[in-house]
């Protein structure tokens, strides 16, 4: 039986995953971990990209699914959970970068808690500041009352109002929680076989929310490690789509009927007409995305070389570098529209560690030198930067 094993539930997103995977890799070097993809019919070719660079030959702990329709989150991790062996099972999204020490820690986290059911991380959004659903109280009807009138919003550390996010704990600081989110949620096999894996009546969000309060109802606990990981968060959805909308709506509509609709009769008709007004606004007002195609000209960073850049569209999304403007200092980066990192020259722990540091004002990238890709929030890029040696 391996120490863990990893399911991944993947849909359009071959650079992302490939990111993730490699940052598996480097996570569960000295582990006996195995990784099941489940591809969601995805229509970039992400199963023959993966078996180029992955080859079974040479990952026999790497298992791919290629499903012939999309399955849903719930319903394809439940595929992956059928075929797992490991005693812990990681759900993990496409969409995450972890450090180097991330699945060492979060283990040795589940090993001195004796009581824990599933354990979520610390994650950081793509310029490095917190993600507030890293830690998440129960939506009880006033809960998500106040999550979806926007009283949370105004009073986020109201023990009143903002018990949606827990943030009366430091970031740093491991803690009890409700709600573990489904981008990282390491839960122990014999607890999935006892409450069961994901309910598959949810599409695409909410399952997560669902999974974490049966595990609570059955009695254990929830729990918090400020170990780092990335999520870019939604890289293989738009949001701005009216499809989304639905879907994330429709799973808040479900989960608060399957849960609380019977004991709270009072609240249902506020609460779900809430739901229902949030919806139309975000109808209403769509979300674009974080990187817009033509801001992709400014200032690029490689860790104190900075490039004059051009998003070139015409010839197939490449990133032309000029002659670097600054070599050494840091002037010049408050005005970079991407910070890259060379990832020949930094581990990821080191990245996540900056991110965490840094001002927050930046996008945040991960350059690739045997793919000559730049990864980072708004896309994949294609870059030819000047020829120089690797700092390390």
């Amino acid at each position: 039986m391996p120490q863990l094993s990893i399911l991944i539930v993947s849909y359009n997103v071959k650079h992302y995953l490939w990111q993730c995977l490699r940052s598996v890799w480097l996570s569960a070097k000295d582990m006996d971990a195995e990784v099941i993809v489940v591809d969601n019919a995805s229509k970039d070719g992400s199963v023959e990209y993966l078996r180029d660079f992955y080859p079974e030959a040479n990952y026999p702990h790497l298992t791919i699914v290629a499903s012939d329709e999309n399955l849903g989150f719930g319903r394809a991790n439940n595929l992956a959970l059928q075929k797992a062996r490991g005693e812990y099972i990681l759900f993990l999204n496409p969409d995450t970068v972890l450090t180097e020490h991330t699945l060492a820690d979060c283990l040795a986290f589940a090993r001195q808690h004796e009581d824990m059911g599933a354990l979520g991380v610390r994650m950081l959004k793509d310029n490095g500041s917190f993600a507030p659903e890293s830690r998440r109280g129960l939506p009880t009807p006033w809960v998500s009352f106040c999550k979806v009138t926007g009283l949370t919003a105004l009073f986020p550390r109201s023990r009143t109002f903002g018990r949606y996010y827990q943030n009366t704990t430091p970031q740093d600081q491991a803690c009890p929680i409700d709600i573990v989110s489904g981008a990282f949620m390491m839960v122990r096999r014999s607890i999935l076989e006892e409450v069961g894996g994901f309910d598959e009546q949810f599409f695409m969000y909410g399952e997560d929310i669902d999974l974490s309060y049966r595990i609570l109802q059955a009695g254990y606990q929830n729990y918090y490690c400020p170990t780092p990981i990335l999520h870019y968060k939604g890289e293989s959805t738009q949001k701005d789509s009216l499809r989304y909308v639905q879907h994330f709506h429709e799973a808040m509509l479900f989960f608060y009927r399957k849960h609380f609709h019977r004991s709270h009769r009072a609240l249902s008709f506020f609460v779900e007409s809430a739901i229902r007004l949030r919806a139309f606004i975000h109808r209403l007002k769509r979300k674009t995305p974080k990187v817009e195609k033509e801001q992709l000209t400014g200032i690029l960073s490689f860790r104190g070389y900075y490039y004059e850049f051009k998003y070139l569209p015409s010839e197939g999304a490449i990133i032309n570098l000029d002659v670097p403007s600054f070599v050494t200092g840091d002037s010049g980066i408050e005005d970079a529209s991407i910070y890259c990192y060379d990832t020949r020259d930094f581990t990821y722990a080191e990245i996540l560690d900056e991110m965490i540091n840094s001002n927050h004002k930046h996008f945040v990238g991960f350059f690739y030198y045997p793919l000559q890709k730049l990864i980072t929030a708004g896309g994949n890029y294609t870059v030819v930067p000047p020829n120089r040696a690797p700092h390390r």
